[in-house]
């Protein structure tokens, strides 16, 4: 058997060796056929028989949901749940076989197709990607319609009876399949399409297994017990590797397992640079529950609570607006776990992009429209519930308050105006607050970098979404296949702008954090210390990996270099300077 490698999207990180079990695409073989009138009802009770079995599926693996399963799993199985029972899946399939005769799958896939490519007008990369929750519902469908439902529980064994490990190869995984293959048997997952917003991409992570997406033709070109070596660092699925290569990658992935063994030891370890400079580490998080794996990972609190998980990932009717009631118990949950550590609040970063429900129509350019703070600002009751909510939470602990997308002087005051409202409505109803609650920006847009003195003089502290920011700056998509190799956090320009604001705030005397990817990524920490930046906030898994850059870091040789890397205007030269950083750490240990 030959060896060759896949080359796609890495969307979390480690080394997987097993071998490959393919979970077969039911709608790629799916029959089209006209149904006799007088059989159309029989038809419309087989989709329906269909749902019924899919909705008692999810239950079922609800149920069945480990008490130590990572909170992501939960929500998608409600975003599911969710999607199975909107009216665009639970009727608009039978009304298309009445009207038209189709069989129950052609019925089904017609409604889908429709649905995918409303999304695909959706600029938003993270609501875009939402449509592979539809079409993984719709493949669940599917699979009961055509009895393919797959056997997620096979059982390998060497000779010897050493047990195989496994991994999944599949042309799109879902969450809910995720916890089909929940046990250690299987090791690593392999798909043809997805990027790193996908709903997958966030399990893998939460969960630590390594995943490639995005490798198109895998189904076909991989077959059943394949020898697989799935390289998550480097995005790249070798098949059938020979024993000089699998020998390679086996002494690869244990000294993986040995660094990780050594990075728990550092939980405790306050994060200080050899010359003694403090480092502020904090998690970004989804969901209240999200705490308990801050707190593991050494986290010393939340520098990014992404409310808007709240409102979008829920299960009942699709648009449906959790109450302030119900917030700020999910606030104060977060608080609480946090026991004392601060937690940063984000109010709802939603709108045209990311709406509420299933968008019925598009915008000509989502990105650019009514969303995040616009969309706030135009629902004031929704706005107003919110921080009333967020401020109640601050009486049982630190709390900062967030608002994403600001770039206008007048979106602050009005913003700042609806707070006091807020404040004043929790007055009156003698609710206990936070009266000092530090307020603070997201910059996240170019015009809000070249602007700062007017977030500088009215906010307490500044958060860089480096995601969006370098999105809007390169005017790159990155989950776009066409573009996405141009989508680059060393650009001259990015760098520029992330120097111009970390002076900036420093200047002003004013706390500023980077909560973006690249406060994750371990191979720019000693960029950014380099900078000046101090407070890092990023996914929990990512914070023992940061931190043991930060210890090995030495400010007094690190700052003229990266000084020096600030100068360069190619990217080609900043990123082999970057790398060159990280060559020389050790003669920064010494």
């Amino acid at each position: 058997m030959a060896s060759f490698a896949l080359f796609g999207i890495s969307v979390s990180r480690g080394i997987s060796i097993g071998r490959a079990h393919l979970v077969a695409r039911a709608a790629m073989d799916t029959r089209h056929y006209l149904i006799p009138q007088e059989k159309v009802e029989a038809e419309v009770l087989r989709l329906q028989n269909a749902l019924d079995t899919v909705q008692k599926e999810l239950e079922a693996i609800w149920t069945t949901l480990p008490q130590d399963a990572p909170v992501e799993l939960g929500a998608f199985l409600d975003v599911h749940a969710m999607i199975l029972a909107d009216s665009m899946i639970a009727k608009e399939p039978f009304n298309i076989i009445r009207t038209r005769r189709y069989n129950a799958e052609w019925a089904l896939l017609t409604q889908i197709e429709e649905l995918s490519a409303r999304f695909d007008n959706i600029e938003d990369p993270y609501l875009r990607e939402r449509k592979a929750d539809i079409e993984q519902v719709a493949e669940r469908i599917m699979k009961v319609l055509t009895g393919t439902q797959t056997d997620f529980t096979p059982v390998m064994t060497e000779p010897d009876g050493e047990r195989i490990d496994m991994i999944v190869v599949a042309y799109d995984i879902s969450p809910a399949d995720m916890l089909q293959f929940r046990d250690d048997t299987f090791s690593g997952f392999v798909s043809e399409i997805g990027g790193r917003n996908s709903h997958a991409a966030i399990v893998a992570r939460s969960i630590d297994t390594p995943a490639v997406f995005g490798l198109a033709g895998a189904l076909s070109l991989i077959r059943q017990d394949d020898w697989l070596i799935v390289d998550a660092d480097a995005g790249i699925v070798i098949v059938n590797p020979t024993s000089v290569v699998m020998e390679q990658y086996r002494a690869r992935q244990a000294a993986q397992a040995r660094a990780r063994k050594k990075l728990s030891k550092l939980k405790k370890t306050p994060a200080v640079t050899i010359d003694g400079t403090p480092v502020t580490l904090l998690a970004n998080i989804e969901f209240p529950d999200d705490c308990k794996a801050a707190l593991e990972n050494g986290a010393v609190g939340i520098g990014l609570f992404r409310s808007e998980f709240l409102f979008m990932g829920r299960n009942g009717n699709i648009s449906r607006i959790p109450g302030e009631e119900e917030q700020f118990e999910a606030y104060k949950k977060a608080v609480t776990l946090m026991k004392g550590r601060p937690v940063t609040i984000r109010t709802i970063d939603i709108g045209a992009d990311k709406p509420l429900g299933t968008p019925e129509t598009s915008t000509l350019n989502p990105a650019l429209g009514k969303r995040a703070i616009r969309y706030c600002l135009a629902e004031p009751e929704l706005f107003l519930a919110q921080l009333r909510a967020i401020l109640r939470a601050s009486a049982f602990g630190p709390v900062k308050l967030l608002i994403p997308m600001l770039v206008h002087a007048f979106e602050i005051d009005q913003t700042l105006a609806f707070i006091e409202e807020a404040k004043a409505q929790l007055r009156e109803a003698k609710i206990k607050f936070d009266e000092k609650i530090q307020i603070g920006a997201m910059v996240e847009v170019p015009a809000a970098i070249l602007g700062l003195p007017m977030f500088t003089s009215r906010l307490d502290f500044i958060s860089i979404g480096t995601n969006d920011l370098i999105q809007y700056a390169l005017a790159i998509d990155r989950v776009d296949p066409e573009v996405a190799h141009l989508y680059n956090p060393l650009h001259p320009a990015i760098l520029t702008m992330l120097s111009m604001t970390i002076w900036a705030a420093d200047k002003a005397n004013i706390p500023v954090s980077i909560c973006g990817e690249m406060a994750g990524d371990a191979h720019l920490t000693r960029l950014l210390l380099g900078m000046g930046l101090r407070e890092f906030s990023m996914h929990p898994a990512q914070l023992l990996n940061v931190k043991q850059e930060i210890l090995s870091s030495n400010m007094k040789l690190l700052k003229p270099k990266v000084d020096k890397v600030l100068s360069l205007v190619e990217e080609a030269a900043i990123e082999e300077a970057v790398q060159q950083l990280q060559l020389e750490k050790t003669a920064d240990e010494s």
